[in-house]
């Protein structure tokens, strides 16, 4: 059986995202997550202008400030262990979402 066919388990993204959105209603945990992506973004891009090491420290910096929002603030366990790749998605999504103004900081 696929993980696509486990009952719990999302089908898609769009049906996802409410529930990542559920797992980050403390405006802190929230917060951690905007800046955490932030400064991935910009290590990211530091990766490409400067040194490829920046790259490795792309996913601690961002995990870090993700994880210390649902372990301290949303006391929750982050989605990130069961659907990491729609988990990432959302941290994007709704940092673009914050960063537009459609989503309150």
């Amino acid at each position: 059986m696929s993980t696509q066919d486990e009952p719990g388990r999302y089908r898609s993204f769009a049906a996802f995202y409410p529930f990542y959105l559920s797992e980050h209603i403390n405006r802190t945990s929230r917060r951690l997550h905007v800046v955490g992506t932030s400064l991935v973004i910009a290590v990211l891009a530091c990766g490409f202008l400067v040194d490829w090491r920046f790259f490795i420290a792309a996913p601690l910096i961002g995990y870090s400030f993700a994880w210390v929002g649902h372990l301290v603030f949303e006391k929750n366990r982050p989605a990130t262990f069961k659907y990491p790749l729609y988990s990432l998605a959302g941290d994007f999504r709704l940092w673009f979402e914050v960063v537009t103004g459609k989503r309150p900081f």
